[in-house]
């Protein structure tokens, strides 16, 4: 038998500081900012040729009359990008139905600060690139990065009101809303109404499953899969797919919390009447039964939403988000980088993320409450709102992904890179030291 050290296998002492890690919230930015840096030291590095070669590695997957035929890169900004929407669109549905944006009253203010805060900065970006070619990148500012942001307000620990937590995180919601009709609007190849068509065929079926009460989950992944397969080839970007799919989720229970905790009761109390034979479960098969009736009591009990988010999020935390960062930061910051850096593409990404969004979600925000559609949240100060603005322009992920599609495959997409990347570290480290102080000092526990 293992011996344990304060209850703990040694397996579970070794894992614990993992566990921790994972469980923070600024977890996900940290990641995001290390495979960031190992994008850039890798791109900029004597192996850079070997950072382009991987990306552009073909990886079929398929049989006779369905053959999918792609590059790495690409794999994972229509493939595992799919599914960060997805999740987006879990998060979207929820704060919709039970969250901050379920009333008018409680989503008016993140949502008018949200537009301000899309509206400027395009129109900073269209002033640095009207007649241009690099026109078609006025979307790429418009985007703010929610993990980036989440976790720079966890990095200051309690000090952060809740009010201005909740504020930050419905606005970056919003704004996840606004990017996502942006891409589905705006950056679509030719379509094909054909794939289309089908694609509303599987998402009809999605909304029946839905209202006939079926919470089988692999019935969405088969329907959700064959959406994505539809939507992939018919030129609206395939992650819009993940989002709509989201929409189409139950958020509904087998069953009510009333019957959970009664046959929960029941459960516990059958559990301890069969426990004579031995201390494990592994040795009383009765227990063994009752566990796994426990299990599915907590099952029925979970939304097929709840269940999709909680088991996907830290995928998409802690794998899919750093890699696409991998794939996508990797910029050459040699002699071309000051040039780059003074094209109208990144001046437009800098001046529309760093300035546009502080300005915009200030201006609509204190125009939302002096024309009283909306209400000052309690606890939170100007500056505090202010400051909200500035890490709003850490757009990186989001804004990374529009300038892929913008500029697909040529030399303005680096030009956008170097623009992402210094606005989105000049908003974060700006952000942070403005909010930091706007909090005051940190209070001073008493010695005990």
């Amino acid at each position: 038998m293992v011996k344990r050290k304060n209850g703990k296998t040694p397996i579970e002492q070794i894992i614990k500081p993992f566990q921790y890690f994972l469980e923070k919230e600024a977890s996900g930015g940290i990641l995001l900012l290390v495979f960031t840096a190992v994008a850039l030291a890798w791109a900029n590095s004597p192996f850079a040729e070997s950072y382009l070669h991987l990306w552009h590695t073909k990886f079929a997957v398929g049989f006779s009359g369905l053959n999918l035929d792609y590059t790495l890169h690409h794999w994972i900004n229509d493939g595992l990008m799919a599914i960060f929407f997805f999740v987006v669109g879990l998060e979207i549905k929820r704060e919709f139905l039970v969250g901050e944006l379920s009333s008018f009253k409680q989503a008016s203010l993140p949502i008018m600060a949200a537009v301000g805060g899309m509206i400027f900065p395009a129109l900073f970006y269209v002033f640095f690139n009207s007649g241009s070619d690099g026109i078609s990148g006025w979307g790429i500012p418009m985007a703010t990065d929610i993990a980036f942001a989440i976790g720079i307000l966890a990095l200051l620990g309690s000090r952060v009101p809740l009010t201005l937590k909740i504020f930050i995180t419905a606005l970056a919601i919003a704004d996840d809303i606004g990017a996502v009709m942006v891409i589905a609007f705006f950056y679509t190849s030719q379509i094909s109404f054909i794939s289309l068509g089908y694609a509303g065929v599987i998402l009809i079926l999605l909304v029946l499953a839905n209202l006939s009460g079926v919470r089988n989950l692999l019935v969405y992944i088969i329907l959700g899969f064959l959406l994505w397969l539809f939507f992939l080839s018919s030129g609206v970007h395939a992650t819009v797919a993940g989002v709509l799919l989201a929409f189409t989720i139950p958020a509904s229970s087998r069953i009510n919390t009333s019957q959970f905790l009664s046959n929960g009761k029941r459960l516990m109390d059958e559990f301890d009447k069969v426990g004579e034979e031995g201390p494990d479960v592994l040795s009383n098969e009765d227990r063994q039964s009752v566990v796994q009736n426990l299990e599915d009591n907590c099952e029925k009990i979970m939304t097929p939403l709840q269940r999709f988010e909680h088991a996907l999020h830290p995928w998409v935390s802690f794998f899919i988000m750093p890699v696409f960062a991998l794939a996508n930061a990797g910029v050459t910051l040699g002699a071309d980088f000051i040039t780059a850096l003074a094209n109208p593409i990144s001046e437009g990404i800098i001046v529309g993320l760093f300035f546009g969004k502080q300005i915009g979600i200030f201006i609509f925000t204190w125009l939302a409450v002096k024309l009283k559609i909306a209400s000052m949240p309690s606890g939170i100060s100007w500056k505090q709102i202010y400051s909200a603005g500035i890490l709003a322009g850490v757009g990186f992920t989001m804004s990374l992904f529009i300038a892929n599609l913008a500029f697909p495959g040529n030399e303005l997409l680096n030009i956008s890179k170097v623009g992402i990347l210094v606005a989105s570290i000049l908003s974060g480290v700006v952000g942070y030291i403005m909010l930091k102080k706007s909090l005051g000092p940190k209070p001073v526990k008493a010695d005990s």
